[in-house]
């Protein structure tokens, strides 16, 4: 049983699923160096992650693997979630769009796509889209 199990809240199963895999792509390469750390407590702190589903998360014993939906539409909720995450304090940072990167390929989608999907997706949360894409938007 992993940890996402025991937890009966949709919001924070989904939550602590994002965290384990956001954990488990900045380990990817063996280590989390200190930039990657800071930026998984950041993520821990704003997904409302406790100190002991970090320290289960982040035991290197653990390895949490992404389990890719099988829908595009899933895997944009996903990214969705992540991005309404990292922009709760209104800004992107550069880490912050690496780790958005692997996690949109570990998702599934190739990595020219990943790059546009989070072009537009930065673009659209930080309110700087141009007046095509308003337009596309707004006649939904």
């Amino acid at each position: 049983m992993s940890i996402v199990d025991l937890y009966s809240s949709g919001t924070h199963r989904r939550n602590l699923a994002h965290f384990a895999t956001i954990a488990s792509l900045a380990a990817i390469d063996g280590e989390v160096n200190p930039q990657e750390q800071q930026l998984l407590d950041r993520f821990a702190n704003k997904l409302d992650i406790t100190e002991e589903e970090y320290k289960v998360v982040m035991a290197s014993d653990n390895k949490f693997p992404i389990n890719p939906p099988s829908s595009a539409e899933e895997r944009l909720e996903r990214l969705f979630d992540l991005f309404s995450i990292i922009f709760a304090d209104h800004e992107i940072e550069e880490e912050e769009r690496t780790l958005i990167t692997k996690y949109a390929i570990g998702l599934g989608f190739k990595a020219e796509s990943a790059n546009k999907i989070i072009e537009r997706s930065i673009a659209i949360f930080s309110g700087k889209i141009d007046y095509e894409d308003y337009l596309t938007l707004i006649k939904r």
